[in-house]
């Protein structure tokens, strides 16, 4: 669990945001790919909600080695091992079941996995989890909320996600317990829709410059 935590700090800690995407043409990929990382963001998350998903997954880490490829949106074991086998470096799930879990002690890939209550907090802090997804951010609270819990919950970090957006990322990036940020800003869909990958890697450049608290 150890090296696992330590390489999922290693890859959320390398950047203030984590694109998170939802691939809608499976030609997209790899294009879209090559401009967050020509723009300095080298991790990225692609979403399972979207039947090209898995194969986006595994065009992007066959294709964009530079990458950090990992999956979101994981809901189960199948989805967990479907995305492990496509070439997955880290697995994002928006809760936590007793089956992901199990998964995920079964396997060499980092797991983040979602939380929101300070007992799903405490709960994953027992099965030996220090960084999690803090989702839906805005909907449950936003930066208020987790400042609250950065002192009774000392040593736990976050990755809000879900309503973060250019106007409010230095907000939460601010926040002591917050590791890095989740957003999909920075691949517009009319972007994606144009292919102006170039208005891609200049949003993804803003983003790598966020400053950290």
């Amino acid at each position: 669990m150890r090296n696992k935590t330590e390489r999922l700090v290693e890859i959320l800690s390398g950047q203030p945001v984590i694109p998170v995407l939802k691939i809608d043409r499976i030609a997209d990929a790899v294009p879209l790919a090559r401009a967050l990382v020509r723009g300095g963001l080298k991790a990225i998350e692609i979403t399972l909600r979207t039947p090209d998903a898995l194969d986006a997954i595994r065009q992007v880490a066959d294709e964009v080695p530079e990458a950090i490829v990992g999956a979101g949106t994981i809901l189960s074991q199948k989805d967990f091992a479907g995305a492990e086998a496509a070439g997955a470096r880290f697995i994002v799930s928006p809760g936590a079941t007793r089956a992901l879990l199990d998964a995920a002690s079964r396997s060499g890939v980092p797991f983040l996995p979602g939380a929101v209550t300070p007992s799903e907090i405490m709960a994953l802090r027992d099965e030996g989890y220090e960084v999690l997804k803090f989702f839906p951010a805005e909907q449950s609270g936003g930066t208020a909320f987790l400042r609250s819990l950065a002192s009774p919950l000392a040593g736990m970090r976050f990755c809000p996600t879900s309503g973060i957006s250019q106007k409010n990322a230095a907000d939460y990036l601010a926040l002591p317990n917050v590791i890095c940020v989740g957003g999909s800003w920075v691949a517009p869909d009319a972007e994606l829709a144009s292919g102006n990958w170039a208005a891609v890697e200049e949003l993804a450049r803003q983003a790598a410059s966020l400053a950290r608290g």
